[in-house]
């Protein structure tokens, strides 16, 4: 993660936030993103077709990983990913981070990890490996936005992607400025952020889906009623992805509440901390001491009965409605997007893509679990679905 926005703190972390805000509210980098994200949920509804077809069974929650990747490519460096072509390509990028997320929660457990790292040797050895891996590819890509900004600058252009946007900064503003180190960093941040977090969470909305099929069907009705859909069955797929906007997805507010309530059971992140900058004492009295290490973990505050009422370990959508209309809770009670300072900047850009594409799956397949649905998560920095969520796919 090096010195990039979630690794950070002080003067380094207030640059980055600084920036990464004003970057997430340009309207260009709004529409890219909706053009984007409509076009990679359109062509993992194509996919899906195929094994609609076939009948065999498929993983949801690896689909979802290539769709956010394929997402991210797009919008970080304005290139095109092919990790939903029909063949299913490795991806090297998601590899290796695969392998780092297997590898270093085991640190925890590990008192001799520092001493296996500075050896090269153990699991340690497989992160050197893969950072090698990871480091090569990033600077290759930021060696060719160099390359294709040249060729801009000739032409009076200038590309919308994130990172070449965070590059021209190295000649708007000098105090700005991004070494090829900080670019990696980054890279690697918001590539973590942007495409396990928002692939996990629609694979367990699918999993709550699945097991609360009326839920599925009040998001079709809901999608059909803003959509005009009641006299109009055979709309095809790509003409109904150009009808659903910012203003049709801002509307939905069932399908936000449904969303919101697999967040609070099944956040991507269950769990958290905070080091204590200087002595003080929490609003219960608590006494911290500077350098403590306090944790918190959503997944635990997701299903406490004195938050969430008695009810809590219930998927229940209608909780987050009044009269229809969606109410947001406290982000210091729903805590999946984090609180305060350091709230999750990419947020709307999350619930944007997980709406976009769980509008459309629904409204055109149904899903039904393989072996009953008996999934467990997996004990990672993120939370996954231990074995990925194995679903079999029919149009409707």
């Amino acid at each position: 993660m090096g010195d990039g926005i979630f690794n950070s703190d002080g003067k380094i972390w207030r640059k980055h936030r600084k920036i990464a805000s004003f970057e997430f509210s340009n309207r260009k980098l709004k529409q890219m993103s909706l053009t984007t994200f409509r076009r990679d949920a359109l062509r993992l509804l194509h996919l899906l077709h195929t094994f609609a077809t076939s009948r065999h069974s498929v993983d949801l929650q690896d689909l979802f990983m290539r769709m956010t990747m394929d997402s991210l490519c797009k919008l970080l460096f304005g290139m095109d990913g092919q990790n939903l072509e029909s063949r299913l390509p490795e991806d090297p990028f998601g590899k290796a981070f695969d392998n780092f997320n297997d590898i270093i929660i085991t640190r925890r457990v590990n008192p001799f990890w520092k001493i296996q790292r500075a050896l090269n040797m153990g699991k340690e050895k497989i992160v050197n490996e893969n950072l090698e891996v990871l480091n090569s590819l990033i600077s290759n890509i930021i060696e060719k936005r160099k390359e294709n900004m040249s060729v801009q600058v000739r032409s009076n252009a200038k590309a919308d992607d994130l990172l070449s946007r965070f590059m021209q900064y190295n000649e708007a503003d000098y105090q700005k400025t991004y070494n090829e180190r900080e670019l990696r960093d980054f890279i690697v941040n918001f590539k973590v952020a942007g495409r396990d977090t928002t692939a996990i969470a629609p694979s367990w909305f699918i999993y709550c889906i699945c097991k609360h099929p009326h839920v599925a069907e009040k998001i079709r009705r809901e999608t059909a009623e803003f959509l005009s859909l009641e006299n109009d069955h055979n709309m095809e797929v790509e003409e109904m992805a150009n009808k659903l906007d910012y203003e049709c997805l801002a509307r939905m507010n069932y399908l936000h509440a449904a969303l919101s309530e697999t967040l609070r059971l099944y956040p991507p992140v269950p769990r958290d901390g905070k080091t204590v900058l200087k002595d003080d004492v929490l609003p219960d009295g608590t006494y911290v001491k500077r350098g403590a290490q306090i944790s918190y973990v959503p997944y635990s505050m997701g299903r406490m009965e004195f938050l969430w009422s008695p009810d809590a370990l219930e998927y229940k959508p209608e909780r987050w409605l009044k009269d229809g209309a969606f109410q947001p809770e406290s982000p210091f009670k729903f805590t999946a997007f984090q609180a305060g300072p350091r709230m999750c900047l990419g947020k709307d850009y999350a619930y944007l893509q997980m709406k976009m594409t769980a509008s459309l799956l629904l409204h055109f397949f149904r899903f039904d679990l393989v072996d009953n649905g008996d999934v467990k998560y997996r004990v990672m920095m993120i939370m996954p679905i231990a074995g990925g969520l194995n679903v079999h796919v029919s149009r409707r």
